[in-house]
């Protein structure tokens, strides 16, 4: 966004949240620093800037080294948001699968980083310019659920309708939050699940090795 239309509405997001609750922490990187939550001054100053640079995951350590100030994407605030204990962000929209992807590869960086960061993220789903379809079987394949709110139809960006729906729907933010704890609850890292890991690795090592011994019997 323009200035100073952008500052505006960075205040206006912040003041929504703490009407409705909650504490805002806009993060971005600021002198080379990770910033998680700003003052209205450090608001003003990034959103004047003409320097910051749009910084994904990858650009984090360059950005950082060099001392510089960069405006985050939803990959790399994900990322900050994670290691500030933070649990949920809510942006505009989100990166997806571009159209030709099957032929350039040209997958947002977002997708990964819902795969992998226990953010849950709040957005008006993917650019209606991305190819959806493909943008929802890529975050099934990572194992992400996409959730409506109050709506079956997955939302693309600028349009309440995109034709595709959502995984599934909730009505309620209880009903939201519910689910999200259910998730991260189940604990599926950490060393039982290392231990159930390699127990299968042992079994299937068994299972194998009788294989074999059964196919040498045949020849």
């Amino acid at each position: 966004m323009p200035y100073p239309r952008n500052v505006e509405t960075a205040l206006n997001v912040e003041q929504i949240i703490r009407d409705n609750g909650a504490i805002p922490a806009t993060i971005a990187i600021m002198d080379g620093k990770l910033k998680v939550g700003l003052s209205k001054d450090k608001i003003e100053s990034l959103g004047k800037s003409s320097d910051a640079i749009k910084c994904s995951r990858r650009d984090i350590p360059f950005i950082l080294a060099k001392k510089l100030d960069g405006a985050t994407t939803v990959a790399s605030t994900m990322l900050i948001a994670g290691m500030a204990g933070i649990k949920v962000f809510a942006t505009g929209g989100i990166g997806g699968v571009h159209r030709g992807a099957q032929e350039t590869f040209d997958i947002s960086a977002d997708l990964q980083e819902l795969a992998h960061t226990d953010v849950a993220v709040v957005c008006a789903g993917a650019k209606s310019i991305l190819d959806i379809g493909l943008t929802l079987e890529y975050l099934e394949t990572q194992g992400v659920p996409v959730v409506g709110f109050g709506t079956d139809e997955l939302p693309a960006f600028y349009t309440s309708k995109s034709g595709f729906g959502v995984d599934y729907r909730v009505d309620t933010p209880k009903e939201l939050a519910e689910a999200l704890k259910t998730k991260w609850d189940l604990g599926i890292e950490g060393g039982s699940s290392l231990d159930s890991n390699i127990q299968l690795v042992y079994n299937n090592a068994v299972l194998g090795a009788k294989i074999a011994v059964e196919l040498s019997k045949l020849k």
